[in-house]
């Protein structure tokens, strides 16, 4: 065998040396971000969606945690009582935050318990994209610590069942390497990790202005059809698994003794019939294939035998005669969030007197 050049051998030892480096780099990286987690690298968790802190939110700002809403302290003052809003895009909002239902209920609540001499205060802990498996996490990573008095998980119909429970597609390639993570991140000194900006300072809301195109938003919609046709296979699959998150929410809060109310969120074809049967329609589906109180009856049933309180939007959504929802975008809008307020708060008011 013939001996390697001064070169070969310089080359191997080169290679034996860069690869011992590299994981070394790749194990210090992975523990770093395990103790100290960080957008630079690939995260499955709901801090992926997080909002950047202290970024525009339209004509305000985020708060030093990345939420929705004004800054407040880890640590509770003795006359405040805590409410924790748990929720995905809809507790986020897409409406400016004084319009936003978590702000609303915290406005009402204090003005409507004035004489017990407490602030009220309601923490948004909305993040856009997530599920009941992230509302958990939320509420064990951070929520807990905030020595909350009621927690209020905000369910929606349209997707929580559903969506959480699919695959989120593929991750990219580097992201499966901290140290290329890293390497991509140096070059690029990309933002994207740094938190999202979902409302920029430039941005001027626009209630009555559509935000998707017509196909986008009649996509989206479809993708939730199977929530509502009787007993479909994969909303019956997804259904369980989902609420085994909000019983372990459940479970936690009894044993802080933490009071904790769940609201169910209506998806607009829910509401809005026009719309639903369009989507029918273009599913090739029949009226009588679909059932659209199905999620609904399901989540009631079972809050009612796990002991949890509920309230559900869905009927006086459909009995309002405003229109609640923004133009294609599928959430609530200023006048939405303004009813589901005033639906929510006093189911508050009654479980703090409970």
């Amino acid at each position: 065998m013939p001996k390697l050049s001064r070169f070969g051998v310089i080359a191997k030892q080169t290679l034996i040396i860069s690869a011992i480096t590299f994981a070394l780099t790749e194990v210090t990286f992975r523990i770093y971000g395990a103790i100290n987690p960080t957008f630079i690298f690939y995260d499955n968790s709901y801090s992926r969606y997080r909002g950047r802190p202290n970024s525009p939110d339209y004509d305000s700002v985020l708060n030093s945690r990345g939420f929705k809403g004004k800054e407040f302290s880890a640590t509770k003052p003795a006359n405040n009582y805590r409410i924790l809003a748990i929720g995905d895009s809809f507790t986020f909002g897409v409406v400016p935050s004084q319009y936003n239902y978590t702000a609303r209920i915290e406005r009402q609540l204090n003005r409507r318990l004035a004489n017990t001499g407490r602030n009220y205060e309601v923490i948004n802990m909305g993040i856009p994209g997530i599920g009941p498996k992230e509302y958990l996490a939320i509420l064990n990573n951070e929520g807990l610590s905030f020595q909350p008095d009621m927690v209020v998980v905000f369910f929606f119909v349209g997707n929580d069942l559903l969506e959480a429970y699919q695959a989120t597609g593929r991750r990219p390639w580097y992201s499966y390497s901290h140290v290329l993570s890293f390497v991509n991140y140096a070059l690029t000194v990309s933002q994207k990790y740094e938190g999202q900006i979902y409302h920029s300072a430039t941005m001027k809301y626009d209630d009555k202005a559509p935000t998707l195109p017509e196909d986008k938003f009649l996509e989206i919609q479809l993708s939730r059809l199977p929530n509502f046709i009787r007993e479909d296979r994969e909303f019956l699959e997804s259904f369980r698994p989902q609420m085994e998150y909000i019983d372990q929410i459940k479970r936690i809060c009894d044993s802080r003794n933490i009071k904790l109310l769940v609201v169910i969120q209506p998806d607009e074809l829910q509401v809005n019939q026009a719309q639903r049967s369009q989507l029918i329609k273009l599913n090739q589906l029949s009226e009588g294939q679909v059932d659209i109180n199905q999620p609904n009856r399901l989540l009631s049933e079972h809050f009612t035998k796990q002991g949890i309180d509920y309230v559900d939007l869905l009927e006086p959504f459909r009995k309002s005669n405003e229109n609640l929802y923004k133009p294609r975008d599928t959430h609530f809008n200023i006048a939405g969030n303004r009813v589901a307020a005033q639906v929510v708060t006093p189911r508050v008011i009654e479980l703090i007197n409970k």
